[in-house]
């Protein structure tokens, strides 16, 4: 069975954006996917240092002292992945935005071709500029980026609230029925032929 990670960015485990993730958790289900909810936690995360020793030694991150290796080898392990974060000062968690520069970075090459979908929680705005920086990681990974009905929103400061959220958790469950949909259309296609990657640094 093809299995979807859902990573709750979030310090608040049954939060407004577990919320959220749960509704995509049940909806994948009826299509036949499993899936994870991974919470990232509250402990410390280190952010990236750029020593780029990770380039040496690709798919592990040189500090193995937070949860950063641990998801690193999730994400490998799974079909697809959707990423959730509340809304702070119009960006994502500071902690998950460390954790996921690291993850993307020094696993990432291990990521493409899964299809990744981005999911934000917020009180009232901010939601846009956040779901933007989420949709980079995927961009940046050559990672199919999964649509929804309009953006991957959920309005709401508790998670009652979110539960009123009507339009909110369809579009959450819409993501999740095109997450099903392609993971299913991708499984037996051979993966593209890519150039070796290039550099340009505009300043020498």
């Amino acid at each position: 069975m093809m299995k979807v990670l859902l990573i709750n960015g979030s310090p608040h485990k049954e939060g407004c954006t577990y919320t959220a993730l749960t509704e995509i958790a049940n909806e994948l289900k009826k299509h036949d996917v499993d899936s994870e909810i991974f919470w990232i936690g509250t402990g410390q995360i280190r952010g990236c240092t750029g020593c780029r020793v990770c380039k040496k030694n690709p798919g592990k991150c040189i500090f193995d002292d937070d949860i950063c290796n641990e998801l690193i080898k999730k994400c490998e392990e799974v079909d697809g992945m959707v990423i959730g974060s509340p809304v702070y000062f119009a960006g994502i968690n500071g902690g998950l935005s460390a954790i996921l520069d690291r993850v993307f970075y020094a696993g990432g090459i291990n990521f493409e071709n899964k299809p990744g979908a981005g999911v934000v929680s917020c009180r009232r705005a901010g939601a846009s500029a956040s779901f933007d920086r989420l949709n980079k990681y995927f961009t940046y990974n050559k990672m199919p980026v999964v649509p929804s009905q309009y953006w991957n929103v959920v309005h709401g400061n508790t998670p009652e609230e979110v539960k009123q959220d009507i339009e909110g958790l369809q579009i959450m469950r819409t993501l999740a029925k095109n997450m099903a949909w392609l993971l299913k259309s991708l499984k037996d296609e051979p993966t593209p032929e890519y150039e070796e990657k290039t550099f340009t640094n505009f300043i020498r």
